[in-house]
């Protein structure tokens, strides 16, 4: 974030002949390094290639992760790694045995490169053949685009987003098929790689992340399709086709892509409300998708139903979950509450801005999406400054905060008298 500000703050970074806001430049290079897409000027009315460039290098370096791109740097310049890089790069890439980093994390790179490269291509001969664009200008935007979408940053080189390929599915499923393999979280792409004919066999991580995925898509397809129907500003003027396109990409976008091909400022309310809580669940664990995770939401849905059923033990499929676990889940949920309704508060007091926009704000910011009801630019000095606090939280408080809980688990060698309070 350091370095990409200094670099944004240099002349040759902006259109103009003048540097660019220190503020702009910090909340540019944290929105891109915590892979969020929230701007606060016009990406490609603002910037100039070098600072275009700049922000991709950015969000690649924040896609693969802070600490899994330290730990390939300290590969290259000892070709070897200690055991403390190796547990590093165990808690980033969520793998069990320090003999298989190097192995993962060779595999992490050439898994995002060779996304990129095959969304790239995709795109690169869609804006060559159907928009007129000359073989480099299509190029540009197809790697620019599908870097930015397989890492879910949301950042877009047109200041409507996608809106003007909203009904262009050759444009428009590239980028939500990496927005989605992307936000999966590396181990389950590999291990669905390896196994997928076996689905008996998945780990419960595999399982709860594409069965949570799935739901999600399809109820957040169904409820922003149903609720922006008729809607003459969003999927009103669009075909029915393009209207179904234009719904599952509402969908895709709050797992942290960022994108949208509808404006959402004039999405209706209940739109908004179901966006929030798409955002705030967001993708899979160790993947480049933001928010609570769909992981968490689907182990404390577990919870709940053994709960409801009576059951002493919670068990997803075959398998029983720790009480460990479960109480990271909800530390994770309830310190995400907590935190989203701090950050609201605060910036509605900074603002005039009324909550449904405050609370899609904020949400965003955590969540690491980069949607917006139009108000970022418009924010004073100090909520610029809390959204690019929420964003650094949002990109590594729930790994952060999930390591930290597991670390200190300790077995204590008594137990007090029990007591049972009224709950409810």
């Amino acid at each position: 974030m350091a370095a990409g500000t200094l670099l944004l703050s240099m002349p040759a970074a902006t259109e103009g002949d003048t540097s660019a806001r220190f503020l702009d430049a910090l909340f540019t290079a944290t929105s891109a390094v915590c892979v969020t897409g929230l701007v606060t000027v016009d990406t490609a009315a603002h910037w100039s290639l070098f600072g275009e460039l700049v922000i991709l290098g950015l969000i690649q370096a924040g896609g693969l992760g802070i600490m899994t791109l330290a730990t390939v740097f300290a590969l290259v310049m000892s070709r070897r790694l200690g055991l403390r890089a190796r547990l590093v790069a165990q808690a980033e890439t969520k793998t069990l045995r320090s003999t298989d980093v190097r192995r993962v994390l060779r595999n992490v790179v050439l898994f995002s490169l060779a996304s990129e490269t095959l969304v790239a291509a995709a795109l690169t001969a869609r804006f060559a053949v159907a928009y007129d664009d000359s073989v480099a200008r299509a190029a540009y935007h197809g790697v620019f685009h599908a870097v930015s979408a397989f890492n879910n940053a949301g950042f877009a080189l047109w200041p409507d987003s996608l809106v003007r390929f909203a009904a262009d599915p050759w444009i428009i499923l590239p980028i939500c098929a990496a927005v989605i393999v992307g936000g999966l979280g590396f181990p389950v792409v590999f291990e669905l790689a390896r196994s997928w004919r076996r689905p008996r066999g998945w780990s419960v991580q595999t399982r709860v992340t594409v069965a949570v995925t799935a739901a999600l898509l399809a109820g957040g397809t169904l409820v922003l399709t149903a609720a922006e129907w008729n809607n003459p500003a969003t999927l009103g003027g669009l075909s029915e086709p393009g209207r179904w396109l234009a719904g599952f990409t509402a969908a895709v976008m709050p797992r942290s892509g960022g994108f949208n091909s509808i404006d959402v400022a004039h999405m209706r309310a209940e739109s908004w409300l179901a966006t929030d809580v798409l955002m705030f669940i967001g993708g899979g664990s160790a993947g480049t998708a933001g928010g609570i995770k769909v992981t968490t939401f689907g182990l404390l849905a577990f919870v709940v139903w053994a709960e409801m059923r009576g059951d002493t033990r919670v068990h997803v499929g075959r398998r029983r979950l720790p009480e460990g676990t479960q109480r990271q889940a909800v530390a994770i949920a309830l310190l995400g509450v907590g935190l989203v309704v701090a950050a609201t508060f605060t910036l509605m007091a900074l603002t005039a801005h009324n909550l449904d926009r405050v609370l899609f704000e904020v949400v965003s910011a955590f969540g690491i999406v980069g949607l917006s009801t139009g108000i970022t630019a418009d924010l004073p000095s100090s909520g610029h400054i809390l959204l690019i606090v929420l964003m650094f939280v949002g990109r590594t408080g729930p790994l952060t905060l999930a390591s930290a809980l597991a670390l200190r688990e300790r077995v204590r060698r008594y137990e007090l008298p029990e007591e049972r309070p009224i709950v409810g």
